[in-house]
C-alpha cells in the first residue's frame, strides 16, 4: 500500500507538472458565431479531455412528479424556465421542476437549534444556476427517471446509520464534515451546491481531475489495468480505465461502506463515461449498480461545459472550525436541557 501511495503521488507530480509546461488546449470557449468547434485531440490520437470545466445546472437528479413520463422539457418549456431562472423569481412552474421556493427552502432549514445554520443562504438559489439540457431529470435509466427501490438490507443499513449520527463527537458526525469525503466528489460526480468547477489534466496513460470544492485530486490510470485486491478499500473506491473509441471509460470498484453514496455499501460498483463531443463541452454519464442496496441498476447523466479558472484552493481542514463549532454547540445544547443549565454554561 506504502508503494502503491507512493507511485500515485510521484505519478501526481508528473502529471500536474506536464501541464504546466503543456500549452493550453484550443477553442475551449464558443466562437462569436455560437458554432460549436470539432473536439480537439491529445498527441496520442485519443480525445483531449484537458480543461476547466462545469457541471453546474439546476436539473434534478431525480425526476418531479409534474413531469412523470416526460423525459426532456420541450423547447418552450426549456425557455421559459431559463428566463425564470435568470431572472431570479420563482413561480409555481419554477417550485414545480425543483420541488420548492426559495422562501420554502428557508422555512425547511429554520435556524431552531444551535449545532445547526442557516442551510439556504449556502445552496444555489434561482437566478444562479442555470439548464444545462432538456432532461427533466439527471437519471435516464430507468425510464421513469427515479432512482430504484431500495432493498430490505439497505433499508434497515440506512437507520443503522441514522441511530449512529449524532453530536457526541466528530466520529459520528458526516464525512463533509470531518473534511475525509464529499458526497459529490465521486465517483459518480455530482454537481455539488457550489464551487463547481473542475480540471482535468491528460497525460499518455493517465488522467487527473481535480475538483475545487474537494478533498484530494482523483487519479486514473488510463491503460485498462486490473483493480486492486477485494481486502483494500478505499474511499473513492479504485479506478481504472480504458479508451473505448472516442469515449474513455472508467470502472471503479473496491469502495468502502462508509462511503454511502445515495446509501450505497461496499458493493457499489460505478462505470463512468467521458466523451468530448466539442471543443466546449464533455458529455459525462454514468452506471451504479449495489445488488445490496437497489433492486437493479440505474444510470444518469449531465454535460460539463467549460468555463473560465482558476481554481481556488478548499482549504477545509485549516482548523476546520465548522465542524468545531458544531460540537460547541451541541454542549451548548447539552447544558441548557440539564437542571440548572443556561445558555452561559456551555461556553
Amino acid at each position: 500500500m506504502r508503494d502503491r501511495f507512493l507511485t500515485t503521488v510521484a505519478v501526481a507530480a508528473i502529471v500536474a507538472f506536464a501541464a504546466l509546461g503543456s500549452t493550453p488546449v484550443s477553442g475551449q470557449t464558443r466562437k462569436a458565431s455560437g458554432a460549436r468547434r470539432p473536439a480537439p485531440r491529445a498527441a496520442d490520437g485519443h480525445p483531449d479531455l484537458q480543461g476547466i470545466w462545469t457541471t453546474h445546472t439546476f436539473t434534478p437528479l431525480v425526476r418531479p412528479e409534474r413531469y412523470a413520463g416526460q423525459e426532456f422539457l420541450t423547447d418552450k418549456e426549456a425557455a421559459e424556465l431559463s428566463t425564470l431562472l435568470t431572472d431570479g423569481d420563482v413561480d409555481p412552474l419554477v417550485a414545480g421542476i425543483f420541488g420548492a421556493s426559495n422562501e420554502e427552502r428557508r422555512k425547511r432549514v429554520a435556524q431552531n437549534d444551535p449545532t445547526h445554520y442557516d442551510n439556504a443562504l449556502w445552496l444555489a438559489t434561482p437566478g444562479v444556476k442555470p439548464l444545462s439540457s432538456n432532461r427533466t431529470s439527471l437519471i435516464y435509466d430507468p425510464p421513469d427517471g427515479k432512482i430504484p427501490p431500495t432493498t430490505p438490507e439497505a433499508r434497515q443499513r440506512a437507520a443503522s446509520r441514522r441511530a449512529a449520527a449524532g453530536f457526541d463527537s466528530y466520529e459520528n458526525r458526516p464525512l463533509q464534515e470531518r473534511c475525509i469525503m464529499w458526497t459529490h466528489e465521486g465517483p459518480p460526480m455530482m454537481p455539488p451546491p457550489y464551487n463547481d468547477v473542475l480540471q482535468i489534466i491528460q497525460t499518455p496513460g493517465y488522467v487527473l481531475i481535480l475538483r475545487e470544492l474537494a478533498g484530494a485530486p482523483r487519479l486514473i490510470p488510463t491503460d485498462g489495468r486490473p483493480h486492486l485486491s477485494q481486502n483494500i478499500r478505499q474511499w473513492a473506491g479504485d479506478s481504472s480505465g480504458r479508451w473505448e473509441g472516442d469515449t474513455l471509460v472508467v470502472d471503479t470498484t473496491n469502495f468502502t461502506d462508509k462511503t454511502a453514496f445515495q446509501g450505497s455499501s461496499s458493493a457499489l460498483h460505478v462505470v463512468e463515461r467521458f466523451t468530448r463531443v466539442s471543443a466546449e463541452k464533455i458529455l459525462y454519464r454514468f452506471t451504479v449498480d449495489d445488488p445490496n442496496t437497489w433492486t437493479r441498476s440505474w444510470s444518469a447523466e449531465l454535460p460539463m461545459i467549460s468555463t473560465k479558472g482558476p481554481l481556488y484552493e478548499y482549504a477545509c481542514h485549516e482548523g476546520n472550525y465548522g465542524l468545531m463549532n458544531i460540537l460547541r454547540g451541541a454542549r451548548v445544547r447539552d447544558k441548557q436541557v440539564a437542571p440548572g443549565g443556561s445558555p452561559d454554561s456551555g461556553r
